[in-house]
């Protein structure tokens, strides 16, 4: 017999297979479409702002986007795996230490913004197939070599004159 827990995990999979789902964190700008149902027609709404909670929860998942329209707060309440969202974003990625972001409902203005967390790369990813070595392709690097050194005696007599 099969546990909720077990069932919700089953369900987060299937969700998973048929919808991509960024990763983002709480003080990432978020871009999230939902989808809105008017009369027979379906449309889609974004709605952008500063991701300031996440729960993880199996299939209960949800997360909080915060944004300031027309001067007043405005926070709406996702369910991560409802059928209510279309697409996720994460327009950039914010420099937290908190994993809840509620001291931002008090503050407004330059005081409210998270500075921009850079995302380095680390390893390098090499897709070039080796050459062949061949005596075309060593003869102009033995050319190139002989030729510096000769530059580089010619820098070192003008460099004697003008000491002179």
């Amino acid at each position: 017999m099969k546990t909720i827990e077990q069932i919700n995990q089953h369900n987060v999979k299937k969700i998973l297979t048929e919808k991509k789902i960024p990763e983002f964190f709480p003080g990432d700008v978020l871009k999230v479409g939902v989808r809105i149902t008017e009369g027979k027609k379906d449309r889609i709404q974004y709605f952008e702002g500063v991701c300031i909670a996440k729960k993880n929860r199996d299939i209960n998942s949800s997360f909080t986007v915060r944004k300031i329209s027309f001067g007043e707060g405005v926070e709406r309440t996702f369910p991560l795996y409802g059928t209510v969202i279309d697409t996720i974003t994460v327009v950039r990625s914010g420099k937290v230490r908190r994993a809840k972001l509620y001291y931002l409902r008090d503050r407004t203005g330059k005081s409210a913004r998270i500075v921009e967390k850079i995302r380095k790369k680390i390893g390098i990813e090499i897709d070039v197939k080796p050459e062949t070595v061949n005596e075309e392709n060593i003869a102009p690097v033995i050319a190139k070599s002989e030729k510096k050194p000769e530059v580089q005696t010619e820098q070192k007599k003008e460099s004697s004159e003008e000491k002179k």
